[in-house]
């Protein structure tokens, strides 16, 4: 989907500024603990299925919608593993867009659906084993996240 109209019309107030944003990610998992990740199309990177929270949405609506969206599946909620923020969360997109995510992580299984990009955000879908995970293809952001989750083998810097 792309910015949604809310931020939209906040980045027309204030520009490139830094806007503090929640946001949802999701974990979903298979039966062999593997981690269905996304393929970013702006950045050609690996990263967590998830985005901001829209106006009016639950944390819970934002992830399962971002599951629809980004990999074409629907999930199975399951508890929140993590709440997390701070200047590891701290993003400058390509157009100069400053956002701080304070991001709300909930493990998933799939419930529906079979793994696929969208084509607009998201270029592959992808199942990877926790102990394979291309860290060296991620941002600074998603290795952050991961490490927040558990994940220790995600390096702060590549």
């Amino acid at each position: 989907m792309g910015i949604a109209p809310h931020i939209q019309r906040l980045r027309s107030l204030v520009g490139h500024e830094l806007l503090v944003l929640p946001s949802a990610a999701v974990l979903p998992r298979d039966d062999d603990g593997r981690i269905l990740l996304v393929r970013v199309i702006d950045t050609d990177q690996w990263a967590v299925i998830g985005g901001a929270i829209e106006p009016d949405e639950s944390p819970e609506q934002s992830a399962l919608r971002e599951a629809e969206e980004e990999a074409g599946v629907q999930l199975a909620l399951g508890p929140i593993v993590a709440v997390l923020g701070g200047p590891e969360f701290r993003l400058t997109y390509p157009n100069g867009d400053q956002t701080s995510y304070v991001s709300i992580v909930f493990d998933a299984t799939v419930s529906g659906g079979s793994p696929r990009p969208d084509g607009d955000e998201t270029s592959a879908v992808q199942w990877w084993a926790p102990d394979e995970m291309p860290y060296d293809e991620m941002s600074s952001f998603t290795r952050a996240l991961l490490r927040g989750v558990g994940f220790d083998g995600a390096p702060a810097r590549s």
